[in-house]
């Protein structure tokens, strides 16, 4: 009897110290981007099936602080109240809107009207899809709101912009704050290599569009990141060599009816990649 009273005790201290050491587990740690110069995001496009009040549970769940903001949670009509309203929503959550688009722009008037919108929602960075009779006004624009312009390239999908080397081609000899958002897995569907085309063009390379991808043709699709075949760490040693800034958001085109998983994956991996990458 006695043998089985100090086999419970030694169980029952066993037991309290085990709660102990569970209570003082330390606080998760700051995520690896923290330390980088460029910032994690998620592009709004990711969300394109579900409300803003979702999209940002999602990023408060990857620890994501970043938003492209798309005009499906924004409209373009939106009045100074909602704007303000949106803001402090996304605000309550710690994230910041720090672009809009992508935005589409086939017009003089639709160009205006994107530009006033930016202004009013308070950033300073525009992706972009205009048409290449429209670069000249969009010049101006950018010129008159002192405003970065990314051209989101868009791969052999559609018949402008299809990757780093045209946008590249038509903004040279523009204002510098014309430029791209190089979206790695549209790039590399067109035959190109982003790491190669960051180390290039970096100087116009004004918000990034992370994904991964099957092939580098047409017929490749997006998958999760680290499951294609860009090369993920060679990316991220790239960012870091020509000290990219800004920042690379996930736009996550895979099962778009029920993304979350997959966004978690690819913000895992990229973290990791970001971690195992350090010197």
């Amino acid at each position: 009897m006695k043998s089985l009273s100090k086999v419970l005790i030694f169980l029952l201290l066993a037991f309290q110290i085990i709660s102990v050491q569970a209570q003082n587990r330390p606080d998760p740690q700051p995520a690896p981007d923290t330390y980088e110069s460029f910032k994690l995001g998620i592009a709004g496009y990711t969300f394109a099936k579900f409300d803003l009040e979702k999209t940002l549970e999602t990023l408060q769940r990857t620890d994501v602080h970043y938003l492209c903001i798309k005009n499906f949670h924004l409209p373009l009509t939106s009045s100074d109240d909602e704007i303000k309203a949106f803001h402090a929503l996304i605000k309550s959550a710690d994230v910041t809107g720090y672009a809009v688009g992508p935005l589409y722009m086939n017009t003089k008037e639709e160009v205006d009207q994107v530009f006033a919108y930016a202004k009013r929602v308070g950033v300073k960075t525009i992706v972009g899809v205009p048409t290449y009779d429209l670069l000249p006004y969009v010049n101006n624009k950018v010129a008159e709101f002192d405003m970065n312009y990314a051209i989101h390239l868009h791969g052999p999908d559609i018949d402008k912009f299809p990757d780093a080397d045209d946008v590249w081609e038509n903004v040279k000899d523009l204002d510098p704050r014309m430029g791209m958002c190089l979206d790695i897995g549209h790039d590399r569907r067109n035959g190109k290599d982003p790491v190669a085309d960051l180390k290039k063009y970096h100087t116009r390379v004004f918000d990034i569009h992370l994904k991964d991808v099957t092939g580098s043709s047409k017929h490749g699709y997006s998958v999760e990141v680290g499951r294609g075949i860009l090369d993920i760490p060679a990316f991220v040693k790239m960012l870091r060599e020509v000290n990219y800034t800004g920042v690379v958001s996930l736009e996550h085109e895979r099962n778009m009816n029920d993304p979350f998983m997959g966004i978690a994956e690819s913000i895992g991996y990229f973290r990791g990649v970001i971690a195992a990458t350090r010197k």
